[in-house]
Protein backbone atom coordinates (compact mmCIF):
# COMPACT_ATOMS: atom_id res chain seq x y z
CA UNK A 1 0.00 0.00 0.00
CA UNK A 2 1.25 3.26 -0.65
CA UNK A 3 2.42 5.86 1.91
CA UNK A 4 1.71 9.78 1.51
CA UNK A 5 4.14 11.95 2.91
CA UNK A 6 4.44 15.69 2.96
CA UNK A 7 8.32 17.19 2.34
CA UNK A 8 8.88 20.78 2.72
CA UNK A 9 11.34 22.14 0.73
CA UNK A 10 12.55 25.91 2.66
CA UNK A 11 14.32 27.57 0.43
CA UNK A 12 15.93 30.89 0.78
CA UNK A 13 13.47 32.93 -1.48
CA UNK A 14 10.01 30.41 -0.96
CA UNK A 15 8.60 27.25 0.44
CA UNK A 16 7.52 24.62 -1.59
CA UNK A 17 5.17 21.63 -0.37
CA UNK A 18 5.22 18.70 -2.04
CA UNK A 19 3.37 15.52 -1.90
CA UNK A 20 4.82 12.47 -2.32
CA UNK A 21 3.35 8.64 -2.76
CA UNK A 22 5.81 5.68 -1.69
CA UNK A 23 5.91 2.69 -2.80
CA UNK A 24 8.24 1.06 -4.84
CA UNK A 25 9.03 3.57 -6.44
CA UNK A 26 8.38 7.32 -5.15
CA UNK A 27 5.98 9.80 -7.09
CA UNK A 28 4.98 13.47 -6.97
CA UNK A 29 1.37 13.79 -6.14
CA UNK A 30 1.27 17.51 -5.83
CA UNK A 31 3.04 21.00 -5.39
CA UNK A 32 2.58 24.62 -4.45
CA UNK A 33 5.12 27.50 -3.93
CA UNK A 34 5.06 30.46 -2.07
CA UNK A 35 7.41 33.02 -1.75
CA UNK A 36 8.79 35.65 1.17
CA UNK A 37 11.26 38.43 1.86
CA UNK A 38 14.86 38.04 1.79
CA UNK A 39 16.34 41.51 3.30
CA UNK A 40 19.62 43.03 2.62
CA UNK A 41 20.54 45.51 4.79
CA UNK A 42 23.17 48.07 3.95
CA UNK A 43 25.98 46.64 6.36
CA UNK A 44 26.19 43.30 4.74
CA UNK A 45 23.22 41.59 6.90
CA UNK A 46 20.68 39.11 5.33
CA UNK A 47 17.64 38.44 7.04
CA UNK A 48 14.31 36.51 6.65
CA UNK A 49 10.84 37.07 8.93
CA UNK A 50 10.69 33.10 10.35
CA UNK A 51 6.77 34.06 10.66
CA UNK A 52 6.91 34.06 6.89
CA UNK A 53 7.93 30.52 6.83
CA UNK A 54 5.45 29.36 8.81
CA UNK A 55 2.57 31.20 7.00
CA UNK A 56 4.01 30.17 3.65
CA UNK A 57 3.80 26.25 5.31
CA UNK A 58 0.09 26.75 6.35
CA UNK A 59 -0.74 28.19 3.45
CA UNK A 60 1.07 25.73 1.01
CA UNK A 61 -0.36 22.50 2.88
CA UNK A 62 -3.76 23.70 2.73
CA UNK A 63 -3.61 24.18 -1.24
CA UNK A 64 -1.61 20.76 -2.08
CA UNK A 65 -4.60 19.10 0.05
CA UNK A 66 -7.12 20.51 -1.45
CA UNK A 67 -5.75 20.06 -5.23
CA UNK A 68 -4.54 16.42 -4.56
CA UNK A 69 -8.20 15.29 -2.58
CA UNK A 70 -5.99 13.48 -0.48
CA UNK A 71 -7.38 13.59 3.26
CA UNK A 72 -5.27 14.20 5.95
CA UNK A 73 -5.75 11.35 7.73
CA UNK A 74 -3.61 9.46 4.55
CA UNK A 75 -0.71 11.58 5.37
CA UNK A 76 1.71 9.22 7.44
CA UNK A 77 4.52 11.82 8.79
CA UNK A 78 5.62 15.33 7.28
CA UNK A 79 9.75 16.01 6.94
CA UNK A 80 11.66 19.13 5.86
CA UNK A 81 14.69 20.20 3.39
CA UNK A 82 15.62 23.13 4.65
CA UNK A 83 18.47 26.03 3.95
CA UNK A 84 20.86 26.04 6.16
CA UNK A 85 23.05 27.87 8.60
CA UNK A 86 20.48 30.36 9.85
CA UNK A 87 20.43 31.83 13.11
CA UNK A 88 16.74 32.00 15.03
CA UNK A 89 17.04 32.95 18.17
CA UNK A 90 13.73 31.88 20.26
CA UNK A 91 12.32 32.70 23.34
CA UNK A 92 10.64 29.87 25.75
CA UNK A 93 7.24 30.09 23.97
CA UNK A 94 9.25 29.40 20.69
CA UNK A 95 8.54 33.11 19.32
CA UNK A 96 11.71 34.61 17.65
CA UNK A 97 13.22 37.48 19.74
CA UNK A 98 14.65 38.97 16.15
CA UNK A 99 14.38 38.34 12.54
CA UNK A 100 16.27 35.28 11.45
CA UNK A 101 20.27 35.46 10.45
CA UNK A 102 20.32 34.01 6.88
CA UNK A 103 23.06 31.95 5.99
CA UNK A 104 24.76 34.85 3.46
CA UNK A 105 24.57 37.30 6.35
CA UNK A 106 28.53 38.63 6.97
CA UNK A 107 28.26 41.44 9.37
CA UNK A 108 30.10 39.32 12.04
CA UNK A 109 33.52 40.27 10.73
CA UNK A 110 34.98 41.80 14.02
CA UNK A 111 33.52 38.72 16.16
CA UNK A 112 35.31 36.22 13.62
CA UNK A 113 38.55 38.17 14.14
CA UNK A 114 37.94 38.54 17.98
CA UNK A 115 36.71 34.77 18.40
CA UNK A 116 39.32 33.17 15.80
CA UNK A 117 41.52 35.50 14.12
CA UNK A 118 44.12 36.50 16.72
CA UNK A 119 47.18 35.19 18.06
CA UNK A 120 49.76 32.79 16.04
CA UNK A 121 47.51 31.58 13.19
CA UNK A 122 47.29 29.01 10.33
CA UNK A 123 44.75 29.72 7.19
CA UNK A 124 43.63 32.67 9.57
CA UNK A 125 42.55 31.08 12.46
CA UNK A 126 44.42 30.79 15.86
CA UNK A 127 46.30 27.76 15.92
CA UNK A 128 45.14 26.73 19.18
CA UNK A 129 41.40 27.19 18.27
CA UNK A 130 41.95 25.38 14.59
CA UNK A 131 43.66 22.63 16.01
CA UNK A 132 41.28 21.66 18.68
CA UNK A 133 38.36 22.87 16.68
CA UNK A 134 39.28 20.03 14.02
CA UNK A 135 40.22 17.28 16.56
CA UNK A 136 36.62 17.98 18.12
CA UNK A 137 34.06 19.04 15.27
CA UNK A 138 36.18 17.83 12.00
CA UNK A 139 35.86 21.54 11.09
CA UNK A 140 36.36 25.08 11.83
CA UNK A 141 34.63 28.07 12.42
CA UNK A 142 36.36 30.34 10.47
CA UNK A 143 33.88 32.04 7.90
CA UNK A 144 31.91 35.11 8.87
CA UNK A 145 28.99 33.15 7.70
CA UNK A 146 29.05 30.51 10.56
CA UNK A 147 26.51 30.85 12.65
CA UNK A 148 28.27 31.19 15.81
CA UNK A 149 29.54 34.30 14.52
CA UNK A 150 26.20 35.42 14.01
CA UNK A 151 25.40 34.62 17.52
CA UNK A 152 27.88 36.58 19.00
CA UNK A 153 27.08 39.55 17.01
CA UNK A 154 23.30 39.47 18.61
CA UNK A 155 24.89 39.05 22.22
CA UNK A 156 27.16 42.42 21.18
CA UNK A 157 25.38 44.37 19.11
CA UNK A 158 21.50 43.69 20.88
CA UNK A 159 22.02 42.34 24.07
CA UNK A 160 18.61 43.57 25.38
CA UNK A 161 17.15 40.77 22.65
CA UNK A 162 19.60 38.56 23.51
CA UNK A 163 18.61 38.25 27.08
CA UNK A 164 15.05 36.70 25.78
CA UNK A 165 17.17 34.34 23.75
CA UNK A 166 15.83 30.22 25.16
CA UNK A 167 16.96 28.71 22.20
CA UNK A 168 19.30 28.46 19.12
CA UNK A 169 17.53 27.13 16.24
CA UNK A 170 18.25 26.89 12.64
CA UNK A 171 15.23 27.18 9.87
CA UNK A 172 13.59 24.03 10.14
CA UNK A 173 14.30 23.68 13.34
CA UNK A 174 11.91 26.75 13.87
CA UNK A 175 9.22 24.88 12.02
CA UNK A 176 9.16 22.04 13.93
CA UNK A 177 8.85 23.96 16.77
CA UNK A 178 5.67 25.50 15.56
CA UNK A 179 4.24 22.06 14.70
CA UNK A 180 5.30 20.28 17.73
CA UNK A 181 5.99 22.81 20.52
CA UNK A 182 9.91 20.89 20.45
CA UNK A 183 12.87 22.27 20.62
CA UNK A 184 15.45 19.94 18.60
CA UNK A 185 17.71 20.42 16.11
CA UNK A 186 18.78 17.49 13.81
CA UNK A 187 22.78 15.91 13.71
CA UNK A 188 23.45 17.35 10.28
CA UNK A 189 22.17 21.04 11.41
CA UNK A 190 23.85 20.69 14.80
CA UNK A 191 27.39 19.81 12.60
CA UNK A 192 27.03 23.30 10.72
CA UNK A 193 26.87 25.07 14.47
CA UNK A 194 30.35 24.23 14.46
CA UNK A 195 29.68 22.87 18.16
CA UNK A 196 29.13 19.43 17.51
CA UNK A 197 31.62 16.80 18.52
CA UNK A 198 32.10 14.42 15.96
CA UNK A 199 34.31 11.85 17.68
CA UNK A 200 32.76 8.71 17.91
CA UNK A 201 30.57 8.18 20.78
CA UNK A 202 30.76 11.65 21.97
CA UNK A 203 28.27 12.88 19.70
CA UNK A 204 26.52 15.83 20.58
CA UNK A 205 27.43 19.45 21.00
CA UNK A 206 30.75 20.10 22.43
CA UNK A 207 30.90 21.63 26.03
CA UNK A 208 34.84 22.28 25.87
CA UNK A 209 33.96 23.94 21.93
CA UNK A 210 31.26 26.37 23.95
CA UNK A 211 33.29 27.58 26.18
CA UNK A 212 36.00 28.11 23.62
CA UNK A 213 33.41 30.15 21.36
CA UNK A 214 31.71 31.59 24.03
CA UNK A 215 28.51 30.18 23.58
CA UNK A 216 25.69 29.71 26.74
CA UNK A 217 24.89 25.65 26.19
CA UNK A 218 21.79 26.05 27.48
CA UNK A 219 20.83 28.22 24.30
CA UNK A 220 21.29 25.36 22.37
CA UNK A 221 18.18 22.56 21.82
CA UNK A 222 17.67 18.58 22.16
CA UNK A 223 19.97 16.46 19.23
CA UNK A 224 17.97 14.48 16.92
CA UNK A 225 18.46 12.09 13.65
CA UNK A 226 17.34 13.09 10.75
CA UNK A 227 14.90 10.10 10.52
CA UNK A 228 13.65 10.70 14.21
CA UNK A 229 10.25 11.56 15.30
CA UNK A 230 10.82 14.78 16.34
CA UNK A 231 7.71 15.57 17.68
CA UNK A 232 4.01 15.51 16.35
CA UNK A 233 1.95 17.77 15.10
CA UNK A 234 -0.18 20.04 18.28
CA UNK A 235 -3.72 20.51 17.74
CA UNK A 236 -3.14 24.26 17.21
CA UNK A 237 -0.40 23.16 14.28
CA UNK A 238 -3.21 21.05 13.21
CA UNK A 239 -5.82 23.66 12.90
CA UNK A 240 -3.53 26.12 11.08
CA UNK A 241 -1.77 23.19 8.84
CA UNK A 242 -4.87 20.84 8.02
CA UNK A 243 -3.69 18.12 9.38
CA UNK A 244 -4.39 15.90 11.83
CA UNK A 245 -3.17 16.53 15.38
CA UNK A 246 -0.81 13.74 16.52
CA UNK A 247 0.83 13.46 13.13
CA UNK A 248 4.34 12.43 13.36
CA UNK A 249 6.91 14.74 12.20
CA UNK A 250 9.98 13.89 11.36
CA UNK A 251 13.33 15.95 11.98
CA UNK A 252 14.30 16.05 8.15
CA UNK A 253 17.87 17.64 6.99
CA UNK A 254 19.03 20.11 5.68
CA UNK A 255 19.41 21.24 1.85
CA UNK A 256 23.39 19.94 1.82
CA UNK A 257 22.24 16.71 3.48
CA UNK A 258 19.26 15.87 1.57
CA UNK A 259 19.70 17.14 -2.02
CA UNK A 260 22.29 14.77 -2.52
CA UNK A 261 19.92 11.72 -1.58
CA UNK A 262 17.33 12.94 -3.97
CA UNK A 263 19.62 12.92 -6.46
CA UNK A 264 20.29 9.32 -5.68
CA UNK A 265 23.94 10.17 -5.12
CA UNK A 266 24.01 8.36 -1.95
CA UNK A 267 26.89 5.94 -1.77
CA UNK A 268 30.14 6.57 -0.82
CA UNK A 269 32.35 8.06 -3.65
CA UNK A 270 29.28 9.14 -5.51
CA UNK A 271 29.11 13.21 -6.45
CA UNK A 272 26.63 15.85 -7.15
CA UNK A 273 26.58 19.30 -8.38
CA UNK A 274 23.57 21.30 -7.24
CA UNK A 275 22.63 24.51 -8.72
CA UNK A 276 19.47 26.60 -7.53
CA UNK A 277 19.84 30.12 -5.45
CA UNK A 278 23.31 28.59 -4.50
CA UNK A 279 25.12 26.25 -5.89
CA UNK A 280 27.69 23.26 -4.42
CA UNK A 281 29.84 20.12 -5.15
CA UNK A 282 29.32 17.53 -2.70
CA UNK A 283 30.61 14.26 -2.74
CA UNK A 284 29.83 11.18 0.07
CA UNK A 285 33.18 9.72 1.93
CA UNK A 286 33.57 7.34 4.88
CA UNK A 287 35.52 9.71 7.05
CA UNK A 288 35.51 13.05 7.91
CA UNK A 289 37.65 15.37 6.30
CA UNK A 290 39.19 19.15 6.18
CA UNK A 291 40.73 21.78 3.84
CA UNK A 292 41.42 24.84 5.37
CA UNK A 293 43.21 25.80 2.47
CA UNK A 294 39.88 25.54 0.39
CA UNK A 295 37.18 25.68 3.15
CA UNK A 296 35.85 22.61 1.89
CA UNK A 297 35.09 20.23 4.71
CA UNK A 298 32.82 16.82 5.34
CA UNK A 299 29.73 17.71 7.05
CA UNK A 300 27.55 15.51 9.06
CA UNK A 301 24.86 14.48 6.68
CA UNK A 302 21.44 12.72 6.73
CA UNK A 303 22.88 9.16 6.73
CA UNK A 304 24.72 9.08 10.13
CA UNK A 305 27.51 6.22 8.37
CA UNK A 306 28.48 8.60 5.71
CA UNK A 307 29.80 12.02 5.48
CA UNK A 308 29.42 14.86 2.84
CA UNK A 309 32.71 16.31 0.99
CA UNK A 310 31.10 19.88 0.94
CA UNK A 311 32.07 23.21 -1.40
CA UNK A 312 29.77 25.76 -1.41
CA UNK A 313 29.25 28.42 -3.82
CA UNK A 314 26.82 31.39 -2.37
CA UNK A 315 25.33 32.73 -5.77
CA UNK A 316 24.58 30.64 -8.56
CA UNK A 317 20.77 30.71 -9.91
CA UNK A 318 20.98 34.31 -7.79
CA UNK A 319 23.15 35.25 -10.90
CA UNK A 320 20.72 33.84 -13.44
CA UNK A 321 17.62 35.54 -11.59
CA UNK A 322 20.07 39.06 -11.54
CA UNK A 323 20.98 38.57 -15.32
CA UNK A 324 17.20 37.96 -16.23
CA UNK A 325 16.05 41.59 -14.28
CA UNK A 326 18.69 43.80 -15.04
CA UNK A 327 19.64 42.27 -18.68
CA UNK A 328 17.96 40.19 -20.13
CA UNK A 329 14.29 42.35 -20.38
CA UNK A 330 13.87 43.87 -22.82
CA UNK A 331 17.06 43.43 -24.64
CA UNK A 332 15.98 39.64 -26.01
CA UNK A 333 12.66 40.65 -27.11
CA UNK A 334 10.62 39.31 -23.74
CA UNK A 335 8.97 42.41 -23.70
CA UNK A 336 10.48 44.44 -26.67
CA UNK A 337 7.08 45.74 -27.54
CA UNK A 338 5.88 46.67 -24.04
CA UNK A 339 3.71 42.96 -23.53
CA UNK A 340 4.06 39.96 -21.61
CA UNK A 341 5.67 36.89 -23.22
CA UNK A 342 2.68 35.00 -21.99
CA UNK A 343 0.77 37.18 -24.36
CA UNK A 344 3.12 36.77 -27.13
CA UNK A 345 4.36 33.78 -29.76
CA UNK A 346 6.93 33.23 -27.36
CA UNK A 347 4.69 31.68 -24.69
CA UNK A 348 5.49 28.34 -26.36
CA UNK A 349 8.64 28.92 -23.29
CA UNK A 350 7.81 27.48 -19.66
CA UNK A 351 9.61 30.83 -18.25
CA UNK A 352 11.16 33.56 -19.06
CA UNK A 353 14.36 31.08 -18.04
CA UNK A 354 13.47 28.79 -20.29
CA UNK A 355 13.28 31.66 -23.76
CA UNK A 356 16.30 33.08 -21.91
CA UNK A 357 18.45 29.78 -22.24
CA UNK A 358 16.40 29.39 -25.81
CA UNK A 359 17.64 33.11 -27.14
CA UNK A 360 21.62 32.59 -25.84
CA UNK A 361 21.48 29.20 -27.63
CA UNK A 362 23.89 29.94 -30.32
CA UNK A 363 26.83 31.52 -28.26
CA UNK A 364 29.42 29.67 -29.07
CA UNK A 365 31.73 28.04 -26.25
CA UNK A 366 33.74 30.62 -24.16
CA UNK A 367 31.16 33.40 -25.37
CA UNK A 368 33.48 35.41 -27.48
CA UNK A 369 36.47 35.74 -25.10
CA UNK A 370 33.79 37.38 -22.06
CA UNK A 371 33.98 36.01 -18.40
CA UNK A 372 31.82 36.62 -15.90
CA UNK A 373 32.46 35.79 -12.20
CA UNK A 374 29.60 34.54 -10.29
CA UNK A 375 30.14 36.11 -6.56
CA UNK A 376 27.48 38.60 -6.17
CA UNK A 377 27.70 38.36 -2.33
CA UNK A 378 31.17 37.10 -1.58
CA UNK A 379 32.71 34.03 -1.85
CA UNK A 380 33.14 30.96 0.41
CA UNK A 381 35.18 27.98 -1.47
CA UNK A 382 37.98 27.78 -2.77
CA UNK A 383 38.51 30.96 -1.15
CA UNK A 384 36.88 32.41 1.36
CA UNK A 385 36.19 36.56 0.49
CA UNK A 386 32.86 38.53 1.86
CA UNK A 387 34.13 41.22 -0.72
CA UNK A 388 34.91 39.09 -3.83
CA UNK A 389 32.22 40.73 -6.52
CA UNK A 390 30.52 39.04 -9.73
CA UNK A 391 32.14 41.26 -12.75
CA UNK A 392 32.15 41.05 -16.40
CA UNK A 393 35.75 41.06 -18.29
CA UNK A 394 37.09 41.33 -21.66
CA UNK A 395 34.12 43.01 -23.10
CA UNK A 396 34.50 44.70 -26.60
CA UNK A 397 32.33 46.35 -28.90
CA UNK A 398 31.32 43.28 -30.45
CA UNK A 399 29.99 42.09 -27.29
CA UNK A 400 26.08 41.64 -27.08
CA UNK A 401 23.74 41.18 -24.22
CA UNK A 402 23.06 37.60 -25.63
CA UNK A 403 26.98 36.88 -24.99
CA UNK A 404 26.41 38.58 -21.32
CA UNK A 405 24.03 36.29 -20.45
CA UNK A 406 25.74 33.26 -22.00
CA UNK A 407 28.73 34.38 -19.91
CA UNK A 408 26.78 34.33 -16.54
CA UNK A 409 25.72 30.72 -17.20
CA UNK A 410 29.44 29.54 -17.69
CA UNK A 411 30.92 31.60 -15.09
CA UNK A 412 28.70 29.58 -12.35
CA UNK A 413 29.62 26.19 -14.28
CA UNK A 414 33.46 27.65 -14.36
CA UNK A 415 33.36 27.97 -10.36
CA UNK A 416 31.85 24.72 -10.16
CA UNK A 417 34.72 23.21 -11.72
CA UNK A 418 36.86 25.19 -9.80
CA UNK A 419 35.07 23.37 -6.37
CA UNK A 420 35.60 20.15 -7.81
CA UNK A 421 39.18 20.37 -8.92
CA UNK A 422 39.95 21.98 -5.17
CA UNK A 423 37.62 18.46 -3.86
CA UNK A 424 40.17 16.32 -5.73
CA UNK A 425 42.89 17.46 -3.84
CA UNK A 426 41.61 15.24 -1.31
CA UNK A 427 39.05 13.07 -2.70
CA UNK A 428 38.02 10.24 -5.58
CA UNK A 429 35.27 12.19 -7.56
CA UNK A 430 33.02 10.37 -9.76
CA UNK A 431 33.58 9.97 -13.49
CA UNK A 432 29.84 10.48 -13.66
CA UNK A 433 28.50 13.02 -11.61
CA UNK A 434 24.61 13.57 -10.99
CA UNK A 435 23.52 17.36 -11.50
CA UNK A 436 20.40 18.84 -9.63
CA UNK A 437 18.37 21.83 -8.87
CA UNK A 438 16.82 24.60 -11.13
CA UNK A 439 20.04 24.97 -12.85
CA UNK A 440 19.30 21.04 -14.31
CA UNK A 441 16.23 21.76 -16.09
CA UNK A 442 18.21 23.74 -18.80
CA UNK A 443 19.93 21.15 -21.34
CA UNK A 444 22.15 24.24 -22.38
CA UNK A 445 23.71 24.59 -18.75
CA UNK A 446 23.93 20.61 -18.40
CA UNK A 447 25.84 20.28 -22.16
CA UNK A 448 27.96 22.89 -20.67
CA UNK A 449 28.81 21.73 -17.61
CA UNK A 450 29.32 18.48 -19.19
CA UNK A 451 31.85 20.32 -21.52
CA UNK A 452 33.76 22.17 -19.13
CA UNK A 453 34.39 19.09 -16.62
CA UNK A 454 35.11 16.50 -19.61
CA UNK A 455 32.70 14.27 -17.91
CA UNK A 456 29.07 12.73 -18.37
CA UNK A 457 26.31 14.42 -16.72
CA UNK A 458 23.03 12.67 -15.19
CA UNK A 459 20.14 14.10 -14.43
CA UNK A 460 16.75 13.33 -12.66
CA UNK A 461 13.27 13.21 -13.21
CA UNK A 462 11.93 17.09 -11.98
CA UNK A 463 15.53 18.21 -10.37
CA UNK A 464 14.14 21.32 -8.99
CA UNK A 465 12.69 18.95 -6.54
CA UNK A 466 15.31 16.78 -5.25
CA UNK A 467 15.11 18.38 -1.85
CA UNK A 468 12.16 17.36 -0.97
CA UNK A 469 12.21 13.78 -2.54
CA UNK A 470 15.72 13.46 -0.35
CA UNK A 471 13.08 14.53 2.42
CA UNK A 472 10.15 12.22 1.76
CA UNK A 473 12.91 9.12 1.29
CA UNK A 474 14.08 10.22 4.64
CA UNK A 475 10.52 9.88 5.99
CA UNK A 476 10.25 6.45 4.44
CA UNK A 477 13.24 4.81 6.23
CA UNK A 478 11.86 6.41 9.19
CA UNK A 479 8.54 4.86 8.79
CA UNK A 480 10.03 1.64 7.58
CA UNK A 481 9.16 1.48 4.47
CA UNK A 482 12.77 1.15 3.07
CA UNK A 483 15.64 -0.11 5.12
CA UNK A 484 18.05 2.80 4.90
CA UNK A 485 18.91 5.97 2.75
CA UNK A 486 21.33 4.14 0.78
CA UNK A 487 18.26 2.49 -1.05
CA UNK A 488 17.79 5.85 -2.51
CA UNK A 489 19.32 5.41 -5.43
CA UNK A 490 17.41 2.35 -6.64
CA UNK A 491 14.49 5.07 -6.42
CA UNK A 492 15.63 7.35 -8.40
CA UNK A 493 15.97 6.72 -11.72
CA UNK A 494 17.99 8.92 -14.41
CA UNK A 495 16.42 10.85 -16.99
CA UNK A 496 19.00 12.66 -19.48
CA UNK A 497 22.66 11.90 -19.86
CA UNK A 498 25.02 14.49 -21.76
CA UNK A 499 28.41 13.81 -22.79
CA UNK A 500 31.35 16.12 -23.70
CA UNK A 501 31.96 17.85 -26.39
CA UNK A 502 35.84 18.06 -26.19
CA UNK A 503 36.41 20.64 -28.84
CA UNK A 504 33.90 22.96 -25.97
CA UNK A 505 36.44 21.90 -23.29
CA UNK A 506 39.49 22.54 -24.89
CA UNK A 507 38.19 26.20 -25.46
CA UNK A 508 36.81 26.37 -21.56
CA UNK A 509 40.51 24.87 -20.33
CA UNK A 510 41.99 27.81 -21.72
CA UNK A 511 39.18 30.62 -20.20
CA UNK A 512 39.38 28.43 -17.19
CA UNK A 513 43.00 29.61 -16.13
CA UNK A 514 41.65 33.27 -16.87
CA UNK A 515 38.76 33.13 -14.38
CA UNK A 516 40.84 31.72 -11.32
CA UNK A 517 43.05 34.32 -12.39
CA UNK A 518 40.46 37.08 -11.90
CA UNK A 519 40.28 36.84 -8.31
CA UNK A 520 44.02 36.49 -7.20
CA UNK A 521 44.69 39.77 -9.61
CA UNK A 522 41.81 41.83 -8.35
CA UNK A 523 41.52 40.42 -4.32
CA UNK A 524 42.81 44.01 -3.46
CA UNK A 525 40.38 45.72 -5.69
CA UNK A 526 37.51 44.22 -4.06
CA UNK A 527 38.60 44.98 -0.89
CA UNK A 528 39.40 48.63 -1.19
CA UNK A 529 35.62 49.03 -3.26
CA UNK A 530 34.06 47.28 -0.66
CA UNK A 531 35.43 48.40 2.37
CA UNK A 532 34.47 52.00 1.42
CA UNK A 533 31.27 51.17 0.89
CA UNK A 534 30.73 49.73 3.76
CA UNK A 535 31.84 52.59 5.51
CA UNK A 536 29.59 54.84 3.52
CA UNK A 537 26.76 52.81 4.59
Amino acid sequence: MAAHIIAYDVGTTGIKTCIFEVADTIKLTASAMEGYELYVTGDGGVEQDPWSWWNAMCTTTKKVLGESNIPAESILGISFCSQMQGLVLVDREGNPVRRAMSYMDQRAKAELKQGMANGIQIAGANIYKLIRSLTITGAVAASVKDPVWKYKWVERNEPELFKRVYKWLDVKEFLICRCTGEFVMTSDSAYATMLYDTREGKEGFSSEMCKMLGVNMEHLPRIVDCTDIAGRITKEAAHKLHLIEGTPVFGGGGDASLIGVGAGAVLPGDTHIYSGTSGWVSTVVEKQLVDTSSMIAAIVGADSKTFNYFAELETAGKCLEWVKDHLALDEIGIYLEKKNISDSRESIYKSLYDYMMFAVKDVPAGSNGVIFTPWLHGNRCPFEDPNARGMFFNISLETGKTELIHAVIEGICYHLRWQLEAQEKKVKTSPVIRFVGGGALAPLTCQMLSDMLGRKIETVESPQNAGSVGAALLVAVGLGIINSLAEAKKLVEVTECYAPNMSNKAIYDDAFEVFKALYKCNKKNFYKLNEFQAKLS
